[in-house]
């Protein structure tokens, strides 16, 4: 990555090896998932979008899981016993012997760190030449995380955990997130001399500050400004909060940058989404990841908007819409009730109330394909592949199972017959 535009060698550690017994699951806790994406792929995803040069996973229990959600771009090592943090790291010496840079250390169920809390990370541990420096948060309760000794000049002195802690540093509300920027040479040297002479029997990573004070090289720490980005999962009612706190940043997000939430919290919109100034988003609304939405749009309610879609500027989806893989252009409306699936619909159109695309023969899915200016009736059904020209009038109780080209209407239904009703 470039720090003040200078190339810097960064590696990222991703601790993957626990057990996560607590989830109470069958699959290794680091693949549940936090909008449509699993624990450790979002933390491999960030550490991607940091910059990293390199990427180690430590892997151990339910490791091929992990390794499968992770693929080929990642490194692995692996821990076959929990022996500590400490001892993870070890495990990957492999990879951090030899080079010069830093090394983040992250975890695979702390999944919501910003990217731009990382960075100051890193940039601060280089441009203060800091051979640690630790990613800190300030706790009312800091009961079971480890805390921050410092000196009387403010320097960090050492990471004491909540087990072997005395009672008057429970006191400290400075806590250590486990979070790390290490000098890599330097992390490789002070690993030979971490003991596990605790109360834990297990060698911590925490050791290697005092280590590197003791050599009287710097250390230092970036004091996250909130506290939700380091919050983990133990348990699913801790993946439902991260998942609440996710969706409300979100929210915010987009809210900041001229969109209109009527109930952030009924309203679920997925990362990597664009929505464009002054839409309207209604309650009980989903838009899923890659989703592109122009301006003076309006959504919802009770609209699901998944993967592959992209709406035009002045477009309105109503109640209890579904559009899948669709294309909609500019002042289209699909009021109610309708369900597009492998779609473009072009502009100033109108999708009929019970309107659906039939996009799936039982093995294959197919395109339909709109143009503008189209008026589809109410309760048409089109059987794709079919194309639908400009200016066309799709009659309502429609079937469509054949191109219609321009300036036609489409009519495809039974003739009405009336018979007399006999008394008996």
């Amino acid at each position: 990555m470039k720090i003040d535009g200078k190339n810097q060698y960064v590696m990222t550690l991703i601790m993957a090896a626990g057990k996560g017994t607590r989830m109470k699951t069958n699959k290794s806790k680091l693949v549940h998932k936090i909008y449509d994406k699993e624990l450790v792929k979002r933390v491999a995803d960030l550490a991607k979008k940091i910059g990293s040069d390199e990427i180690v996973a430590v892997v151990g229990h339910l490791r091929q899981q992990v390794q499968e959600v992770l693929g080929d771009n990642v490194k692995y090592a692996i821990q076959e016993e929990l022996l500590g943090t400490g001892h993870a790291v070890m495990q990957a010496k492999e990879y951090l012997k030899g080079k010069k840079g830093k090394v983040v250390i992250l975890y695979g169920d702390v999944p919501i760190i910003r990217k731009e809390t990382l960075e100051n990370l890193i940039s601060k541990s280089i441009k203060n030449k800091e051979y640690a420096t630790l990613l800190t948060a300030i706790y009312e309760n800091p009961t079971g995380y480890g805390r921050i000794v410092r000196d009387e000049g403010g320097n960090i002195k050492a990471i004491v955990e909540e087990k072997d802690a005395d009672p008057l540093q429970k006191c400290i509300k400075e806590i250590n997130s486990g979070i790390y920027c290490f000098d890599i040479e330097e992390l490789v040297n002070a690993l030979d001399y971490i003991k596990p002479n605790n109360a834990q029997g297990e060698y911590y990573l925490t050791d290697v500050i005092k280590i590197m004070n003791d050599k009287g090289l710097k250390t230092g720490a970036v004091i996250v400004e909130d506290n939700t980005e380091i919050l983990g999962v133990n348990d699913r009612a801790q993946l439902e909060l991260l998942t609440r706190v996710f969706r409300m940043r979100i929210n915010a997000e987009h809210m900041k940058n001229g969109v209109t939430i009527e109930d952030a919290n009924s309203t679920y919109i997925y990362d990597d989404v664009e929505i464009g100034v002054d839409t309207v988003i209604h309650p009980n609304t989903t838009i899923k990841s890659g989703v592109k939405i122009g301006e003076n749009c309006e959504l919802g309610p009770n609209a699901y908007i998944r993967e592959n879609c992209e709406l035009g500027n002045n477009v309105k989806i109503g109640n209890f819409v579904e559009i899948k893989k669709t294309k909609i252009g500019d002042n289209t409306k699909v009021p109610h009730l309708i369900y597009l699936g492998d779609c473009e619909i072009g502009k100033n159109g109108n999708i009929g109330c019970g309107t659906i695309t039939c996009n799936y023969d039982g093995k294959n899915k197919h395109k339909t394909i709109i143009g503008d200016n189209a008026f589809i009736g109410s309760n048409v059904n089109l059987v794709a592949p079919v194309n639908i020209g400009d200016n066309v009038l799709i009659a309502a109780g429609s079937t469509i199972t054949e191109d219609v080209p321009s300036n036609h209407m489409g009519i495809a239904r039974e003739r009405q017959t009336n018979k007399e009703k006999k008394n008996k």
